[in-house]
């Protein structure tokens, strides 16, 4: 049953986007499936959100928790596209891309598919927002003229180092990193010394910022949480939406009808 009254916001509540399935070709021969998710019909996106999911050997996807919240929530909420996509050998309810998992390295060439997909459609303002895993893949490859920034969710800083990161700095580029309080990889003090070079005067005027959020776990488990990452991402990239209402005055329906 579908309502149309003002209905809080819950985990399982999706909002009205314009949803397409959607196809990757990466530079050396793959075909990654993902989802696009733009504004209802009467709205264009003011910007977009090209998310790259946590480490696919533990479980992550395109449909991890956090970034299928997002594309049910905030093309409605906040007028944003969000592009979600199963990277090499990774597999969701959307399907399985092909390949097989290329430890962070094969990856280049995904990151590089998803940001051409979004110059080809001419999403507007295109950022990325990387997960764990996929903050190393922001960090390291994801660095383009047409990529405005990169928000970074849990950055474990594994693989990724101190080039990368410097990179971004002369870059210009704003990076915002939120880091759980008690996070397994990276907490909070360490991450405020190895991303230093985003922390300088010159890098926080061209808004590269570092966030603590306190309570925090890794992957960010619990409604409050999923909220605040939500907020922080609007309060990025389209401020105007921020903060985000809790509930929504239209028509949604159950999650179940996606699968959830």
């Amino acid at each position: 049953m579908v309502t149309s009254t003002s209905t809080e916001i819950t985990a399982h509540s999706i909002l009205p986007a314009r949803r397409e399935d959607i196809e990757l070709k990466t530079a050396d021969g793959l075909t990654l499936v993902g989802e696009l998710a733009l504004p209802p019909a009467d709205r264009s996106p003011v910007a977009t959100l090209v998310t790259l999911h946590p480490l696919p050997t533990h479980a992550g996807m395109m449909d991890s928790h956090v970034y299928r919240k997002a594309a049910w929530r905030l093309p409605a909420l906040a007028d944003l596209a969000i592009l979600r996509f199963n990277t090499r050998g990774t597999s969701s309810a959307r399907g399985t891309s092909e390949g097989a998992f290329g430890d962070g390295i094969g990856e280049r060439h995904d990151v590089a598919a998803a940001i051409d997909f979004a110059d080809d459609r001419s999403l507007p303002n295109p950022w990325l927002v990387g997960w764990s895993f996929g903050t190393e893949l922001t960090l390291k490859y994801g660095c383009e003229p047409q990529i405005k920034g990169a928000i970074l969710l849990s950055p474990p800083l594994h693989s990724a180092g101190e080039a990368d990161i410097e990179a971004w700095a002369a870059s210009g580029k704003p990076v915002k990193a939120l880091v759980p309080e008690f996070d397994d990889y990276l907490r909070p003090d360490e991450a405020r010394r190895r991303f230093a070079a985003l922390l300088t005067p010159e890098a926080q005027a061209n808004g590269c910022e570092l966030i603590a959020v306190d309570g925090a776990k890794h992957l960010w488990v619990g409604e409050k949480f999923v909220r605040r990452v939500l907020d922080e991402i609007v309060r990025t990239v389209n401020p105007a939406a921020y903060p985000l209402p809790e509930s929504y005055d239209g028509r949604f329906g159950p999650a179940e009808k996606y699968g959830a």
